[in-house]
This record gives C-alpha cells, sequence and structure tokens, in this order.
C-alpha cells in the first residue's frame, strides 16, 4: 500500500492491485484564498468525504467519476474495504461545527485509520468498534479539531504503529493553526520523509509507534 498527502487532510491511498482512494479533497483557495495547496490532479476509483466544508469536500473538482463515500455504513471500492464512523467536529456533539465521519480502510491486509477533523477525545464504544489500527491519520493543528495534547491521547486510544499527522499549519495554508512542531515536541521515534509519499507493508510496519511527517506534494 502507498499513501501520498497532498496536502491538509487529503492522501491518496493505493491498494497494491492499482486501486485508488482520495480522502478530504479540498477545494483550491476556498476560504478567501487560505487553502492555498494546488488541485489535485490524480484520478482515483473513490473519493471519501469526512464532513461537508470546503477545506475537505471538493470531490467534484475531482477528474474522473470516482464512488463518493460519505458517512456512516460499510463501503467497498474495488477490493478496499471502507468504513465510516459517527464522531464531531467538535467536543460538543457537533452544536458548534456539526457531525464528521472517521473512516477505516483495509487495504492489502493493512488498516488505515483517517480521523477528519475530529473534535474530541473517542468514546470508548467507538474505540471498540474501530478496532487495531496499523497506519493512523491524525489532524494536529487545533482550534477546528484536537490539538497536539488531545492527539496524542487520541493516538493512544488505537494505538497505531505509524501515526501521520495532518490538518497543520504550513506555507500553504492560511488558517490560524498550528504546526506540526508542537505534536512532535518531545517524541521519540519521530521520521522525517522528505518526500510526500510512502509504501507501507505488512513487513515493514515499525515495532514501536513511529511518527512519519510526510511533506506535502501540493
Amino acid at each position: 500500500m502507498k499513501i501520498k498527502w497532498f496536502g491538509h487532510s487529503s492522501f491518496l491511498l493505493t491498494a497494491s492491485d492499482g486501486t485508488k482512494v482520495i480522502t478530504d479533497p479540498y477545494v483550491p483557495g476556498s476560504y478567501d484564498g487560505a487553502v492555498g495547496y494546488d488541485p489535485i490532479k490524480d484520478v482515483a476509483e473513490g473519493v471519501t468525504v469526512t464532513h461537508d466544508h470546503a477545506d475537505h469536500n471538493g470531490y467534484q473538482q475531482l477528474a474522473g467519476s470516482p464512488k463518493l463515500v460519505k458517512g456512516e455504513g460499510d463501503f467497498k471500492v474495488g477490493p478496499i474495504e471502507i468504513k465510516g464512523y459517527l464522531t464531531y467536529h467538535d467536543n460538543q456533539n457537533g452544536a458548534l461545527r456539526g457531525k464528521n465521519t472517521v473512516f477505516v480502510y483495509e487495504i492489502d491486509g493493512l488498516r488505515v485509520c483517517h480521523l477528519g477533523d475530529l473534535g474530541h477525545i473517542l468514546s470508548a464504544g467507538t474505540v471498540q468498534a474501530i478496532g487495531n489500527i496499523d497506519v493512523l491519520l491524525i489532524p494536529v493543528g487545533g482550534v477546528f479539531t484536537i490539538d497536539a495534547e488531545t492527539a496524542h491521547k487520541v493516538a493512544k486510544q488505537l494505538n497505531a504503529r505509524v501515526i501521520i499527522p495532518m490538518h497543520f499549519k504550513t506555507e500553504k495554508l492560511g488558517f490560524d493553526i498550528a504546526p506540526v512542531d508542537g505534536f512532535l515536541a518531545g517524541q521519540t521515534g519521530v521520521k522525517k520523509t522528505a518526500s510526500p509519499e510512502v509504501e507501507i507493508t505488512r513487513e515493514n510496519l515499525p515495532h514501536e509507534t513511529e511518527i512519519w511527517v510526510l511533506d506535502h506534494a501540493l
């Protein structure tokens, strides 16, 4: 399986047979230009959208006709199995920013979890339902999502082998959220890839939890 980070919360997940799913595609230039990442040009068979904000729901901007996956339930895109779990965009049961879907993807025998714009610690029931996770894509910038401190708590809840931070301040993002540094401070097992893409297999999963920081592709 390959994981490529376009930027913000958008990734390209590619199975070994070539099936592709794009997560949370942004609308370039949305929020008065604050979303400064370049347009996504990759073509995929599926696209998942965790919630309907313009920095996450730009599926209509994508080339081709990817299958749209939204909300709770069980879905399939080729050999990729996807499950959606109801969560919230804030810590007040959605009163401030609405609902959010956590997606779990089963690809090549690995389980990848994308938390979307999660705004709270996960309930025990949700943690149990999600189950074992190999790779965790987690927001760390705060303000609109969980912050670095809460992100570490959620990461411990899910106990993934690889943690990939997302939804943080970069030179391409004008939102007033924190950069990734706060999430990395004091942590061991941090690897900066100097690349937007990694290939992960059952064989090369680390024995202890590691944080992999990708460079945005766009």
